[in-house]
């Protein structure tokens, strides 16, 4: 009868435990549950957070990591004010930004070092869009240098001191800027005017930027940039506008979810490798107006509308090694 060392030339080992670091197809002997244990693939899957304090759609939109997430502004019964932060687990409520937005742009590492940009401020704002650039450290928000150009929900990704901000709605416009830590620069325009998408990357000089209002409908376009000019790339799978992103993600590795599809809101994910999208997991809950932001491994989701304003939170984690039973078959 042929044996694991026969076969492999190494015994199987004793652990009392599991190992700290487990390779795919790994095997040992766990003599704490006395079991046979192997590292297999886990899929990757949405689990649900802790839901916001205050329900709402299009707040900002990008803002900190999974386990240190910002929630601000956003339409609840008008414009809002409120802020809210994520530690991983919960939302607290924190100081409010300065000036009442709805689907405003925003970026940064973490909760204590975020910015918001642009913004729907109507009313008092007679045309809609707001120029105004807030910047956060945690505890209180600061007006810092305004956008050149009014607008909102364009699409955004970076830090605080080194951001992207491109596209406006009513009309779709291909202008885009980038930000330096103290004021905002022209740069070049991205190949399609379109707005209502999201974004991915860590500076003003590499990122990429996906789905859009494809008027009279959402849009599967995808662009990226590599700190002087955009480059069309491979197309979503499904077409989509005012979704949520991996803000903090890469040029190379992004996650799409949710969104308003062609007739509906949709809990669709899609993750991107660099050259091609892969529909993934669907969020529990389809929303359209949502905000997201993380990486593409560990995404965070939240806020958005369906039939009424939510304040559901979800937690993305992509596809990793763990440790499971040997069962027979």
């Amino acid at each position: 009868m042929a044996t694991y060392k026969g076969i492999r030339g190494v015994t199987i080992p004793t652990v009392d435990g599991d190992p700290g670091t487990i390779q795919l197809g790994e095997i040992w002997y766990n003599s704490s549950t006395k079991a046979l244990r192997v590292g297999k693939t886990t899929a990757a899957a949405w689990a649900s957070g802790g839901n916001l304090n205050t329900a709402r759609y299009a707040p900002l939109l990008g803002g900190g990591i999974q386990t240190s997430g910002i929630c601000a502004g956003g339409w609840v019964s008008n414009k809002s004010t409120l802020s809210e932060e994520y530690n991983g687990s919960s939302w607290a409520e924190g100081n409010d930004i300065n000036t009442a937005r709805a689907y405003l742009n925003g970026c940064g590492a973490a909760n204590t070092a975020a910015l918001a940009f642009g913004g729907d401020t109507h009313p008092p704002t007679p045309n809609r869009r707001s120029a105004l650039n807030e910047s956060y450290d945690g505890t209180s928000w600061t007006e810092t240098g305004d956008l050149n150009t009014a607008r909102n929900s364009g699409g955004s990704f970076g830090s605080q001191t080194s951001a992207m901000m491109g596209g406006e709605s009513y009309p779709n416009k291909a202008v885009c800027e980038t930000w330096d830590g103290s004021s905002w620069t022209e740069a070049a325009d991205s190949n399609t005017a379109r707005s209502e998408m999201a974004g991915s990357g860590t500076t003003n000089t590499a990122g990429i930027v996906f789905g859009q209002n494809n008027a009279p409908g959402a849009g599967d376009l995808v662009e990226s940039w590599d700190g002087s000019s955009w480059t069309e790339v491979a197309d979503l799978n499904t077409a989509k506008r005012v979704l949520g992103g991996s803000n903090q993600g890469s040029s190379t590795a992004a996650l799409a979810f949710g969104g308003q599809g062609a007739t509906a809101p949709t809990a669709t994910t899609e993750l991107w490798d660099g050259s091609a999208w892969s529909e993934q997991g669907d969020l529990n809950t389809a929303r359209r107006d949502l905000s997201g932001t993380g990486t593409s491994t560990t995404g965070l989701a939240y806020a958005g509308y369906t039939t009424a304003n939510s304040a559901a939170t979800e937690e993305w984690t992509g596809e990793y090694i763990a440790a499971a039973s040997v069962t027979s078959s």
